[in-house]
């Protein structure tokens, strides 16, 4: 009997629940800088592009770490780790805090950003080997799209508090916001977090890499998604940098506005990536909605950076549904590719995934803050669009057909 008959159905959510506070802190720490930019940017002084650079380095730090952490998972398994990782991420969130409270140069702030960003990068991959360990597969898509619950909320409660925290009360006193959720998500993992058994085939495939293989040899699929999902993080990653921006600075809303406006889009977001997941669980496909997912976000950013253009009011909600399309993919990404590499590789896998991601989102990041420099948000959305545009035929067919697992509780 395997692990995903011998625990109750509450067990199986709590489990989901806990690995959603876990990942959540992720969010936090490595995206939660960037609703610092329009203060950096009018009260410190700093350039957009300085500020952007800045909110960029705790992603460097989780790319520089994300690999090694897969390889730790797969050895160690999901608990162990993710204890270890949101420990010394708790300790370089709080470290950032500390300095900016002390008046310590940016680059001390920049250092400790780094060491948080090193921590955060274990807790992805755990949460995505949990699901597929502890859920059939007729449900892995709609557990998953929960899971990925974590990245919109995470900027729904950042962006909901942090530029507020940073305008009322400092930047220092906003970074200590991340601190606090790591804290959350530490204790979450402390208490409701167990490994799923190694000896459960995830995949529920009839033709699965053995686990014992390295799935990348001999087949594209996995090359295929991750390249895939690098280009699609591209709109997401201006969604989640510079709306705030956009809207603070160039249109003048209030922060408290803008938190608002950009909470809702995220919490909006979370239940796209939980309809996206019983998508492909009705259909049986991961594949198939990410194409069309993929179609959606060339639409919806030409469609942002025409309204904006023209200084449409019907911009923002442009913005908002561009945002919730920009999300949306993520979770059927993960599930295929732990389904496909199995309980041996997925850690491995979805470090290469996650590692890709940010790695596009680190460089596109001061980039991005250049362009819309020089050329202005129009512009810089309509370059955003070509994006999903290249993604969109490279696109894979499913690997292998999903067949359904009897569930024993």
């Amino acid at each position: 009997m395997d692990d995903i008959g011998i625990i109750s159905n509450t067990r199986r959510w709590v489990i989901l629940g806990c690995s959603l506070l876990a990942a959540l802190t992720t969010t936090c720490v490595v995206s939660g800088v960037a609703y610092l930019i329009p203060a950096l940017h009018t009260d410190a002084e700093l350039t957009l592009t300085a500020a952007s650079t800045l909110a960029a380095v705790p992603t460097i730090g989780l790319t520089m770490a994300t690999f090694l952490w897969g390889i730790l998972l797969d050895r160690y398994g999901e608990r162990r780790i993710l204890l270890i990782s949101l420990s010394i991420s708790l300790v370089g969130a709080t470290g950032a805090a500390v300095a900016a409270a002390t008046d310590a140069s940016y680059a001390l702030v920049g250092a400790a950003l780094l060491v948080g960003g090193i921590g955060s990068g274990a807790a992805n991959g755990a949460s995505g080997r949990i699901v597929v360990g502890w859920f059939p597969a007729h449900q892995r898509g709609t557990a998953m799209g929960i899971r990925q619950m974590a990245q919109p909320l995470g900027i729904g409660v950042c962006a909901l508090t942090m530029p507020v925290v940073a305008a009322t009360h400092g930047p220092a006193a906003a970074l200590a916001i991340p601190a606090v959720i790591t804290a959350v998500g530490l204790l979450a993992v402390l208490i409701g977090i167990s490994d799923p058994s190694r000896r459960a085939t995830p995949s529920g495939h009839d033709d699965a890499p053995a686990i014992t293989r390295n799935p990348y040899r001999g087949n594209s699929f996995l090359a295929r998604v991750h390249t895939v999902s690098m280009l699609l993080v591209v709109p997401q990653s201006m969604m989640w940098t510079f709306v705030p921006t956009w809207l603070i600075v160039a249109h003048d809303w209030s922060p408290a506005g803008a938190g608002i406006l950009i909470t809702v889009t995220q919490v909006v977001g979370a239940l796209g990536r939980i309809a996206a997941g019983r998508w492909s669980d009705a259909w049986l496909s991961r594949m198939r909605p990410i194409r069309i997912i993929a179609v959606a976000g060339i639409a919806s950013m030409c469609a942002l950076a025409v309204a904006d253009w023209f200084d449409s009011p019907v911009a923002p909600a442009l913005m908002a549904v561009a945002s919730v399309i920009s999300v949306a993919d993520n979770g059927l990404a993960f599930t295929a590719i732990a389904e496909f590499a199995g309980p041996d590789w997925s850690g491995r896998g979805l470090a290469v995934q996650n590692t890709g991601q940010y790695m596009v989102t680190a460089a596109t990041t001061p980039v991005l803050g250049a362009l819309i420099a020089a050329v202005g948000f129009p512009a810089a959305f309509a370059v955003t669009a070509l994006a999903p545009l290249v993604a969109t035929p490279l696109v894979p067919r499913d690997a292998q057909r999903l067949v359904e697992e009897p569930v024993r509780v």
